[in-house]
């Protein structure tokens, strides 16, 4: 084998491995190597929030009960018990609006037990202090009430919250959970 094809080989062995790195996101890697299935399931208190507070208003959206599901029901041990430790939540418009709030992520500290029955998370946040002043709410304060490209006096959106943490084995886990959410100006909350 001579110079010039040994170098044509080790360029397609790169290039191959590269590809199948860059080929898998970090999502697929990560979902299917862990032993365990994260299930978040929601329970949904409140549909309609007033973006400036009122009746009903301090009650938290809903609650998040977490499963840990071995994938070989013959797993057992701690090792797969998972600690969800951050979410991070972003927004889409379902009313045919364009303008959503920033994302953000934040901390949680939760462990579920693999195989053990549901554990209940209700303490996070699904819109940042200080939104409410942004776009696009500050248009429901001002002016004509109204969101400028729907031209409804709300905002209908779902809220999508993914869940990331490890099993206390190590291996990474995620899900992902949402509420449907219509914000407004003195309208309350229920």
């Amino acid at each position: 084998m001579n110079m010039n094809q040994m170098k044509t080989i080790k360029t397609l062995l790169v290039a191959m491995t590269a590809a199948a790195v860059f080929g898998c996101s970090g999502g697929e890697l990560t979902d299917n190597a862990s032993p365990v299935e994260l299930v978040a399931n929601t329970s949904q208190n409140l549909h309609q929030l007033s973006i400036n507070g009122g009746d009903g208003c301090e009650q938290p959206v809903g609650t998040v009960e977490f499963l840990a599901i071995p994938k070989n029901p013959t797993s057992t041990g701690d090792f797969l018990d998972v600690r969800v430790q951050r979410y991070r939540v972003s927004y889409v418009r379902t009313d045919g609006g364009t303008a959503v709030p920033a994302s953000f992520t934040r901390s949680a500290d939760t462990l579920v037990t693999a195989g053990g029955g549901p554990q209940s998370f209700s303490s996070f946040l699904i819109v940042q202090p200080g939104a409410y002043f942004q776009s696009p709410f500050a248009a429901l304060q001002t002016g004509d009430g109204r969101d400028p490209v729907t031209r409804q006096p709300f905002v209908r959106m779902d809220v999508i919250i993914e869940f990331f943490g490890e099993t206390l084995g190590g291996d990474n886990v995620k899900t992902t959970t949402r509420f449907s959410l219509d914000f407004c100006v003195s309208c309350g909350c229920f």
